[in-house]
């Protein structure tokens, strides 16, 4: 390795020091000063610029008028729990609130058990630590109460009950059914001998959290929502941080705390992270959906990896549903009805519920742009695993063979289009130097040179451009693919993690070999790819170690991303050596000086 290469590796391991223990830790969590019960309810209170100290409050609009609705409080009294279990999940709820407090996936550790892994020994939970229950109805003082219920199990699952002062009767009932799936429906039955007007609705439908105790590059809370045009609308932790970002710079804006979206056409919504979501599904189009950034609790350091020791308040999103004020009349009830789905992101299971209800639920995988490229490489790898039952990681390897295979004559055509162009660099140079002041002329004489030759100069790049669909759909895929959580392969305990196998010491900085693997195969196949004809010297050398750029963005990716990489690499590797011991197509001549007169 020449001192040139050398001082680009450096460089390039300095920045990812830099990046994770820097860059990273000061923007993806910002730390919180410890704060008085007042401060708390002074800062909830403020929204839009408008700052309520007096009677902590949130102003929310409807029709164009605006009504406060009072922050949840939590009861003095005792808290009572009631707990459903079924083979899927272990339900838990609450009579702060009168609803569900949190949902326990049983077939899902937190952190999945292996070698060399911290492991928490709990099970992925949805709505972990929220300090709101899903169902818990906020509005004004007369609507929401002491948010004080009393829970009774039904012959089916539970029900929460409430009088409030204005006659009115809250209930609210909840069945879990099958295939992650539960129901919840809420009556305000009025019980009083006179109509009573009920001020706008907020019903809590969930908090979005980290898988883990904290969340990571990947594991990002957000909440998505579908509307009646067929169109996700994804919102996350990112976008209430309200960063900005120039070129490897990041600076910081007022952050964002409220968002609000919908025109009386929300299907469903779903507070979701990395592998797992909470949907919910009203019978009919809800009108509007509201979030609102917060602060979870601070975990124990008991709970985190041995790395890190400042631990910082996780930000979550709590998702709400708001519905107008209403009259009730004696006697009358105003009932509302949800469907909710509580599991993994698993595109067979959310893709039949879909069908179902007709809602197309599966979009909680977030598969975005390249989505039907993900979906047929999501279906393909489960039913390589499923047919030949080979572990994930051969079916990543198998699966990308495949793909190589399929545009392997694109690409030989590729290569042998290189070599000719490369031998024919002499002759471009020459050209270039006797045009070089009429570029109009140049390019004339450059396309007819090329014409003459049969050689394609886009040639090189078609088998890149058309691979970029295939690259992105797989990316897409195995970062949401909870098929791949916990899955061995090799020295890989964790497919969805990086294979981090130990950290420096000193430093806490983590020894990924899979990347520094995939960077040097990256390396090996840019210096058997030869420069394009007239290409600058500079940019040649830019070119040439790009590729330990991608090895720095790549280094925390999940190892199934960086297997993939690897042997698509190693693939082109081979398939490059093995087009040029083939290829009998003689070499272009080089041009003959003419003989010089005497």
């Amino acid at each position: 390795m020449d001192r040139k290469a050398i001082l680009v590796v450096s460089a390039s391991v300095a920045f990812i020091i830099l990046w994770v223990f820097v860059i990273v830790p000061k923007y993806l969590t910002k730390p919180t000063p410890p704060q008085s019960a007042q401060s708390v309810a002074a800062a909830e209170a403020t929204v839009s610029g408008t700052n309520v100290t007096s009677s902590p409050q949130v102003i929310i609009s409807s029709g164009g008028s605006t009504n406060a609705v009072a922050p949840f409080v939590a009861p003095s009294t005792p808290e009572q729990t009631e707990t459903l279990t079924t083979k899927d999940a272990r339900y838990v709820f609450t009579s702060h609130g009168g609803g569900l407090k949190q949902i326990e996936l049983l077939a899902y550790p937190e952190t999945p058990g292996h070698a060399r892994k911290f492991v928490t020994n709990r099970v992925a939970t949805l709505n972990n630590h929220a300090p709101v229950p899903v169902m818990a109805l906020l509005g004004d003082a007369a609507l929401q109460g002491d948010s004080e219920f009393a829970l009774t199990r039904t012959a089916n699952g539970i029900r929460a009950e409430k009088t409030l002062s204005n006659g009115l009767v809250v209930v609210k009932e909840f069945q879990p059914t099958s295939n992650h799936l539960f129901s919840a429906t809420t009556k305000l039955e009025n019980r009083s001998g006179q109509p009573v007007t009920i001020s706008p609705q907020l019903w809590v439908v969930g908090t979005a959290t980290p898988v883990g105790p904290m969340p990571s590059s990947t594991d990002i809370p957000g909440v998505m929502w579908y509307d009646s045009a067929n169109k996700p609308i994804d919102t996350t932790t990112v976008w209430f941080d309200n960063k900005t970002f120039t070129g490897c710079l990041t600076g910081r804006q007022e952050p964002r705390s409220e968002y609000r979206g919908g025109a009386s056409n929300v299907t469903w919504v779903a507070v979701h992270n990395q592998f797992f979501a909470l949907a919910a599904m009203p019978s009919t189009n809800a009108p509007e959906v509201v979030l609102r950034s917060i602060k979870l609790p601070v975990p124990s350091l008991d709970d985190l990896p041995p790395n890190v020791t400042t631990p910082t308040a996780p930000q979550g999103i709590q998702a709400m549903l708001q519905y107008p004020g209403a009259v009730i009349p004696a006697g009358g009830a105003l009932q509302r009805d949800f469907t909710f789905y509580a599991g993994p992101k698993k595109y067979t299971t959310l893709a039949e519920i879909g069908g179902q209800m007709d809602n197309h639920l599966e979009n909680v995988m977030g598969f975005g742009f390249w989505g039907i490229v993900s979906k047929v490489l999501l279906i393909a790898m489960n039913w390589l695993h499923d047919t030949l039952g080979l572990q994930f990681g051969l079916t990543i390897i198998v699966i990308t063979a495949i793909i190589k295979t399929v545009f392997w004559p694109l690409t030989a055509a590729s290569t042998r289009s290189a070599k000719r162009m490369a031998a024919l660099a002499p002759q471009m140079k020459a050209l270039q130097e006797k045009y070089k002041d009429d570029p109009a002329k140049l390019q004339q004489k450059t396309m007819a040179f090329w014409k003459e030759h049969k050689v394609n100069p886009v040639g090189g790049c078609l088998p890149m451009v058309i691979q970029i669909p295939i690259f992105f759909g797989f990316f897409t895929m195995i970062r949401s693919a909870v098929e791949l959580r916990g899955a061995h392969f090799l020295w890989i305990t964790d497919l969805s993690l990086p294979d981090t196998l130990f950290y420096i010491p000193g430093i806490n900085f983590p020894f990924n070999l899979l990347p520094l693997i995939m960077g040097a195969t990256m390396l090996w196949q840019a210096h058997l790819t030869p420069p394009s004809p007239g290409m600058d010297p500079t940019q040649q050398k830019i070119m040439k170690y790009m590729p330990l750029m991608f090895m720095v963005f790549l280094y925390n990716y999940s190892a199934a991303l960086t297997v993939y990489w690897t042997t698509n690499n190693l693939l082109t590797i081979l398939q490059t050596k093995l087009t040029k011991m083939n290829d009998k197509t003689p070499a272009p001549a080089a041009p003959v000086a003419p003989a010089k007169r005497k």
